[in-house]
């Protein structure tokens, strides 16, 4: 019996061995980023203080925010209002960092008060007691 002897190219072998080094199994994948910020907002103040001040003001109205989106911002309808759907879009509209520049508060405030264009503007200056109240529950709620 005879054997074949074939020599196999030094590049191809260490080509080989290292391709087997991102073999070697799963890992752990990497941590997530840390460092954001991120509001804890009270679900039951929301109900409480913010969810009538929206209410009063119509925003869950079929032709605002209710029952359809309407920019980024969603509500239940008026005639089946939903707290918690209600809740996690709000939370959307609020800024951690800078609680003045949320949607929440810059939009329905008047733009002579330092709003931002919108088509109805409830609150004429940044004193109005609901505006105050939307304030107090994002401020509770970031850090």
């Amino acid at each position: 019996m005879s054997v074949v002897r074939t020599q196999v190219p030094r590049w191809l072998v260490g080509l080989l061995a290292a391709g087997c080094v991102g073999c070697a199994g799963p890992t752990e994948p990497p941590p997530v980023p840390s460092g954001g910020t991120e509001a804890e907002l009270d679900f039951a103040r929301f109900v409480q203080d913010v969810a009538p001040i929206l209410a009063a003001q119509g925003c869950a109205a079929a032709g605002c925010h209710g029952g359809g989106i309407r920019g980024t911002y969603a509500l239940s309808p008026a005639e089946a209002p939903d707290a918690g759907f209600d809740f996690d879009q709000t939370v959307l509209q609020v800024n951690p960092v800078d609680a003045f520049a949320s949607p929440i508060l810059a939009e329905p405030l008047a733009e002579s008060a330092g709003g931002t264009p919108h088509q109805h503007e409830p609150f004429a200056t940044a004193d109005d007691e609901d505006y105050l109240a939307i304030l107090a529950w994002i401020e509770a709620g970031t850090p």
